[in-house]
């Protein structure tokens, strides 16, 4: 659909009167559904005049605007609803039953005042509709006089009537303002507010219409399926999945921008920091860089959310979006100097150290939030210092002059979109996840000679290596470095090129946007220039997160059975003692979602047992339940160490309170490679079979020791309480040093492995190895030489970062049946040759020696089965996706068959699943229980066999 479309614009421009909180309707949606806004707007107006109190040709003041105190009125005289429509009302049918909420804990029932039904047609309810008094503050808590009420604001108490009877349209209206609410069950909310006194007046005319647009007789009751308003709120949600994609890449042109911005710095101020640290650690210039757009776009979503401080003094010195508005303000008035003009870099530092120390002055108050994203020790050269020279607090420093132009840049590819500013509080935790994901990937490259990127993957390749081709095989070249085709007249052009824009000429539309100028012009990219390269995995596989509409019933159906295993009242302890792993866990969007529906079962089971906690003035109960299951339940594993801080975001906007410090997870989501690794058994006997090797005795006493000192220091910190924020990590930190030593004999053992190409050269090397060890325990030997070997292993071109799970997550097999009740995900999908490419030489024999059974030529997919498997406890249960190789072949015998014959059952499988948004992909999805199966209430024996039989054993 054209962006200009004069149907999009008449959208756009009424739901930018009301400023929407939230995504309630989308103007595409909109569109789809054929909803247009009337045209007698006039003779519509004077129906809606004459049911208001005070209309606008009497005398009013201040406090007698116009109004609406009969809200059935309304609906029956301007929208032309009929009253059988509206039950509760004078004249309509009863109440339905069952639509309400008790509340016991605090002595109350929730409950709409009206329900909109459908007299002609469908027997569920369509709408709530919640009643307050004449200008009754929708947002604010009511002052509890009698006390023990649910301390909660009216649109909070309607959100979450809606979410529990599951009806996720609802109307509230005091009077003064109708807003309409549209809170799905297990998704984020929106709201639009539509203003009583505007809609009397000629300019608030299209406000008027856009309402009667959407709550008229013919959209709620009578169109067609597909455009009814139900309807149009469900397709608008779909839009998100757009929004978020037009924005990833928007953001990834940020960075490339900002990389730009802190390189033409080191030229304005004469220092040499970032140029000499992308010399010798381009990974740590890409780290920062990465860390600077996830801080902003961080706190963009917590000032849509509401959760940073109000009033002008936060608005005019900190505020990022305050900060975009002056920069657009500059930019209209000085367009050719805002590159060298300073100070917006200086703002957003200030920003950041006031994010993670707290603090404020005169009405503005931040609390601590601390956690690694805002750490300004974390990346100094953000600030201008090397590496490893660390901040003193209150000492004054110059910023790197990093251009005003630059910020406003990257401000306004992360708030503008299609011309439109940008709410971040319509997007779900996952969609801002994915904007994240977009930027994965990537590393830093200088270029040595004149270069360009090049569409589609933004890969940069040499002009002049380019030029050196014969003409008549640069088609061949550009396809293998670039994965770019040309053919026609771009073909002959670049066959023919002599000189570089010659070459730029023949690309044309190939020329990537990260090579334009900002007034859109191509431009090569100088010698000496950095530039942002995809590694090896983006270009094989691109990024495709996993959306929510997966995630939800994944987690739901995975969590099933370990909940029915409870009983059907378990208690908050309970629920607060399962372990939830993603062992692949990216962005996070697994464990966000298991966060969730986890939390929700909590505050079920402090409703049924009476012992609802003391809950923060900042939370409600959901939230504060989603802060104990953060930091209690959930665990993860990735490879990618920028995945781990990526979850923790992720985790941490969903358990985001206002007033507190930033949940403490740094304990349960770890880096390292969830199929490499050993236990506890095999670290004592240093090796990677458990039947080889003799144990080390005396490290094997040491192991046990360390283990239980560790397992003490992280109980230590579960104990404490959310504000002891410096204690907990004080205590991660000592339960972290508690296992150095075993840690580095385990990836010494793995380094044995790796580190040589038959398996009598493995042996060889693990018994020199181990004599090193033996030797540094009898204090013979140099510790640093050990770690000197491991740093290889880790470090390098295809790092392998072991995962010893025994030693990492004591107290998940350190407790009586050991292991996770569940594990969740998506793990990566890669054939045979993809396996072998993108990792250490080795790495194949790793996975064949460790997983019994298994085949060469199985997708990793089914080795992360296999392990998925072997880390649940008994009756624990897994649920993954995979690609459709999964059922057949060597992929199958490696993975669910023996799985299957190892007391393994899948309960529950799609085989081919569409997925959801852009991505042309079909996966499968699969729930395994282990252990012996008793069915439960889930499937009868029968049926577990036809799944198991029909999807994969034949």
């Amino acid at each position: 659909m054209a962006k200009n479309d004069p149907e999009l614009r008449v959208h756009k421009d009424w739901l930018g009167l009301l400023q929407p909180v939230g995504l309630v309707v989308s103007p595409p949606a909109l569109v789809k559904a054929q909803a247009v806004p009337t045209q007698n707007v006039a003779e519509l107006q004077q129906r809606f005049i004459a049911v208001v109190d005070n209309p606008p040709e009497s005398v009013w003041g201040d406090d007698d605007e116009p109004n609406i105190s009969d809200l059935v009125r309304f609906f029956v005289d301007v929208l032309g609803w009929s009253t059988d429509d509206i039950a509760g009302a004078p004249g309509g049918p009863p109440m339905p039953d069952n639509i309400e909420l008790i509340l016991p804990d605090y002595n109350e029932t929730l409950r709409p005042s009206f329900v909109v039904v459908d007299s002609m047609g469908a027997s569920d309810p369509l709408m709530l509709v919640q009643v307050l008094s004449r200008g009754a503050a929708m947002d604010e808590t009511p002052d509890d006089e009698g006390g023990g009420a649910w301390q909660a604001t009216p649109h909070a108490r309607l959100e979450r009537l809606l979410r529990e009877v599951k009806i996720p349209a609802g109307l509230l209206c005091n009077g003064d303002a109708l807003r309409v609410v549209f809170a799905p069950s297990g998704e984020s909310s929106g709201h639009l507010t539509f203003p009583i006194p505007a809609m009397c007046e000629v300019s608030g005319r299209p406000i008027l219409a856009a309402l009667h647009m959407l709550l008229g007789e013919h959209r709620v009751f009578s169109a067609p399926d597909g455009r009814r308003l139900v309807d149009i709120l469900s397709e608008s949600r779909k839009y998100q999945a757009e929004v978020s994609n037009a924005l990833s890449d928007q953001v990834l042109g940020a960075l490339w921008e900002l990389l730009r911005g802190f390189q033409a710095s080191e030229t304005d101020d004469g220092r040499h920091t970032f140029d000499q640290t992308a010399r010798e650690e381009p990974e740590h210039i890409y780290g920062g860089l990465l860390t600077s757009l996830m801080r902003l776009i961080f706190v963009l979503y917590a000032e849509d959310e509401g959760l940073m401080p109000e009033g002008e003094v936060y608005a005019n010195n900190y505020s990022v979006s305050g900060l975009y508005d002056r920069l657009r303000t500059d930019a209209g008035r000085y367009p050719d100097t805002m590159d060298q003009r300073y100070g917006a870099y200086a703002w957003l530092l200030s920003l950041f150290r006031l994010v993670f120390d707290g603090g404020g002055h005169g009405g503005l108050r931040l609390p601590t939030r601390h956690g690694q994203l805002f750490n300004p020790d974390e990346f100094p050269f953000l600030e201008g210092r090397p590496r490893g020279v660390m901040r003193v607090m209150h000492e004054k420093f110059d910023a790197p002059r990093v251009s005003d132009g630059c910020i406003y840049r990257v401000l306004d590819a992360l708030l503008i979109l299609e011309g439109e500013r940008l709410s971040y509080r319509a997007l779900d935790v996952e969609q801002v996840g994915s904007v994240y994901e977009a930027m994965m990937g990537y590393e830093v490259e200088r270029a040595w000679s004149r270069s360009i990127a090049v569409r589609p993957k933004h890969i940069v390749i040499s002009v002049d290596d380019l030029l050196e081709v014969d003409g008549a095989k640069r088609k061949k070249w550009l396809k293998d470095q670039a994965d770019s085709d040309l053919s026609g007249a771009s073909l002959k052009a670049l066959k023919a090129a002599v000189s570089a824009e010659d070459v730029v000429a023949a690309l044309g539309r190939r020329v990537s946007p990260r090579s334009l100028d900002p007034a859109g012009t191509p431009r090569l990219m100088a010698p000496g220039t950095l530039y942002l390269q995809p590694g090896e995995e983006r270009r094989r596989t691109g990024s495709h997160y996993t959306p929510r509409e997966l995630t939800e019933p994944i987690v739901r159906t995975t969590l099933r059975p370990v909940l029915e295993a409870l009983g059907e009242r378990p208690t908050p302890e309970q629920i607060l003692d399962l372990k939830v792993c993603d062992p692949a866990m990216g962005s996070g969007a697994f464990l966000v979602e298991t966060t969730r529906q986890l939390a929700e079962h909590l505050v079920t089971a402090w409703e049924l047992h009476d012992s609802m906690p003391k809950i923060p003035a900042d939370e409600e109960p959901i939230l504060h339940a989603r802060r104990l299951v953060a930091q209690r339940c959930i665990y993860g594993v990735d490879k990618n160490p920028f995945a781990v801080n990526l979850a923790k975001l992720s985790i941490w906007l969903v358990t985001l309170a206002k007033d507190h410090a930033f949940t403490f997870i740094d304990h349960a989501l770890k880096h390292g490679d969830s199929l490499v690794g050993l236990t506890k058994k095999q670290i004592a006997g240093f090796h990677w079979k458990t039947d080889k090797g003799p144990s080390m005795d005396l490290f094997e006493e040491k192991l046990k020791k360390d283990i239980e000192e560790a397992l003490g220091w992280r109980d230590a910190l579960q104990g404490l309480d959310e504000g002891d924020y410096n204690q907990k990590k004080e205590a991660w930190w000592e339960a972290e040093n508690a296992l150095s030593d075993a840690r580095l004999i385990g990836d010494l053992a793995v380094a044995a492995f790796f580190n040589a190409d038959k398996d009598k050269a493995r042996e060889e090397l693990r018994g020199q190895y181990r004599s090193k060890v033996e030797a540094w325990r009898a204090n013979e030997a140099n510790r640093h030489d050990l770690e000197g070997i491991v740093e290889e292993l880790r470090g390098g071109e295809r790092p392998v970062p072991p995962m010893h799970w025994e030693i990492e997550f004591p107290e998940v097999f350190g407790r009586e049946n050991p292991g996770f009740d569940a594990m969740v995900g998506n793990p990566p999908f890669a054939g045979k040759n993809t396996t072998i490419n993108g990792n250490r030489a080795g790495y194949l024999d790793w996975l064949k020696t460790t997983h019994a059974g298994s085949h060469g030529n199985a997708d990793l997919v089914a080795h992360f089965y296999r392990r998925a498997f072997a880390r649940l406890r008994d009756r624990g249960c897994f649920g993954l996706i995979a690609t459709n190789t999964i059922g057949q072949g060597d992929t199958r015998t490696t993975g669910l068959r023996w799985i299957c014959t190892h007391e393994g059952t899948i309960y529950e499988a799609t085989r081919r699943l569409k997925w959801p948004g852009l991505a042309a992909v079909v996966v499968s999805v699969v729930h395994v229980h282990r252990g012996v199966w008793d069915g439960g209430r889930l499937l009868d024996r029968r049926a577990v066999d036809c799944i198991t039989a029909f999807l994969f054993h034949g």
